[in-house]
């Protein structure tokens, strides 16, 4: 199928270095599109929806910006952090939206495997349903961030 003008370019921007190092894409050839496509039937393979992930997301950042910048415990299993630097990030979407330059860590804590997302993250889960391409700095791979955050 032959993507339109506005696709197209929302592609370029995704795929440029402009926004953010590296861009949104990584070395991902998908085309965005796909890659929304399949993390969403990965999504609902797990029997999870956006609205899920997205609220259990915010709540844990919610939760650990208390910390300023230190270990939060969320329960016996997990705990979390914030660390945040001065400057906003923007969406690449045509539309105005401008996130603080936040990132959350969670982690298990006995075996230490974590994950973690920036403010644009949720709000690109959210709003778009893309959680990146491959190979991206700040990709999430839906099944780890469901078995990391569950149901929090």
């Amino acid at each position: 199928m032959k993507e339109s003008p506005q696709a197209l370019k929302l592609e370029e921007v995704l795929r440029s270095s402009k926004l953010v190092v590296g861009g949104f894409m990584g070395d991902d050839h998908r085309s965005f599109s796909e890659i929304i496509d399949s993390d969403m039937a990965e999504l609902s393979h797990l029997g999870y929806s956006i609205e899920q992930v997205v609220a259990s997301m915010q709540k844990i950042t919610d939760v650990a910006i208390s910390g300023l910048g230190n270990w939060v415990r969320l329960d016996q299993q997990r705990e979390a952090k914030v660390d945040e630097t001065k400057g906003s990030l923007v969406c690449p979407w045509p539309h105005s939206g401008l996130f603080a330059k936040r990132v959350t860590t969670i982690r298990i804590i006995d075996t230490g495997q974590t994950i973690r997302w920036s403010d644009l993250n949720i709000h690109l889960i959210a709003e778009h349903g893309f959680f990146e391409g491959n190979g991206s700095a700040f990709r999430i791979e839906p099944k780890e961030l469901i078995n990391i955050i569950g149901s929090a």
